[in-house]
């Protein structure tokens, strides 16, 4: 299976491991060999059609801080050019996620599936602005569309929504989807102040490099147009979510909420209306965890409420749901 991947960031680098890592291990479980044929960064591009060495791709991008010299042929390919010129099945999208016009990705994405080839994403820019209408370009050009990343990371909650409840009608969910937001949340509920605790969590490396997207709510806006769309089959793009972050939560909020027995969150859900913004929420409620934590609560007509809790984010985390989506569209073209 030859794969173009767009971007070599900490998901993408991760991704390469897990591939090099894993590779007789899937041929002999799945009988899939996936082969990278192009790559690019910001800096330049690698191309090789028998195959890409990732192990030197890792190590040379480690070294320099970019792939340009992955061969003594410079390459300037840029993803519109690879994807246009280049044979592969599959399109792996993993540049920065955009919320004003979605690209890169989205060309990556809509020139990839004209082609017909296969698109995993875990850029979420491209889905929060478009969801209905790349799904309806994927179906018309019979390729798939996945995208297990761009929510919880490498938790599969929407997998879990979409199969597991297969046959039931949910009727509504909320969770927290950000866990940077909810590891300020929890600082600030341990006695730091707003500031302190940003500070704190842009030292971890847990912040965004543009802050608005963690901190006025954007991600998890992002995610919650995903799931709706996804496991509630809605029509709905970024614009329809009603949307608040955590700035304006102040120390005093923390303690009001404490002495209701509650946490304050920033909770996105899905009932009548899509909604995020900060909660006071149950410290009895399953959905009510901390740190960095994601969770999710399903109501579904007949089983009730299911929760799902675990890692939102992380380059080898969310490099196994991509690996997840290959399985699963190796599976369906196996099928047809």
């Amino acid at each position: 299976m030859r794969i173009i991947l767009c971007g070599f960031g900490v998901v993408a680098q991760s991704l390469a491991k897990l591939l090099d890592s894993r590779s007789e291990d899937l041929y002999a479980q799945y009988g899939i060999k996936p082969r990278i044929v192009g790559v690019f960064d910001s800096s330049g591009s690698a191309v090789e059609s028998s195959g890409i060495d990732l192990s030197k791709l890792i190590a040379i991008k480690k070294k320099n801080g970019s792939i340009k010299n992955y061969s003594n042929v410079k390459n300037r390919m840029s993803g519109v050019e690879m994807i246009n010129n280049l044979d592969a099945e599959v399109l792996i999208e993993t540049t920065v996620s955009n919320y004003k016009d979605a690209e890169p990705g989205m060309s990556h994405i809509t020139d990839a599936i004209k082609r017909g080839m296969h698109v995993i994403s875990v850029n979420k820019g491209p889905l929060a602005l478009a969801f209905p209408s790349l799904m309806e370009l994927a179906i018309y050009n019979n390729v798939l569309l996945r995208f297990s990343g761009t929510v919880g990371g490498g938790t599969p909650i929407l997998d879990y929504g979409k199969n597991s409840l297969r046959g039931e009608r949910i009727t509504s969910f909320k969770g927290i989807l950000n866990g940077t937001t909810n590891y300020i949340l929890t600082n600030m509920a341990n006695g730091m102040s707003f500031d302190a605790a940003l500070k704190d969590a842009k030292s971890k490396g847990y912040v965004e490099a543009d802050e608005s997207l963690d901190l006025d709510g954007l991600d998890a806006a992002a995610k919650l147009v995903i799931l709706a769309n996804w496991i509630m089959d809605m029509k709905v793009t970024l614009p329809d979510i009603q949307c608040t972050g955590i700035r304006n939560v102040t120390s005093d909020d923390i303690k009001n909420a404490a002495k209701n027995k509650c946490a304050i969150k920033l909770i996105a859900s899905c009932n009548k209306d899509l909604v995020v913004g900060p909660k006071q929420i149950s410290l009895d409620d399953p959905v009510c965890v901390n740190g960095t934590l994601n969770a999710i609560a399903y109501t579904s007509e007949h089983s009730g409420t299911q929760i799902i809790i675990g890692a939102g984010a992380g380059g080898i985390e969310t490099a196994s749901s991509i690996l997840r989506d290959l399985l699963d569209i190796r599976k369906e073209i196996s099928i047809d």
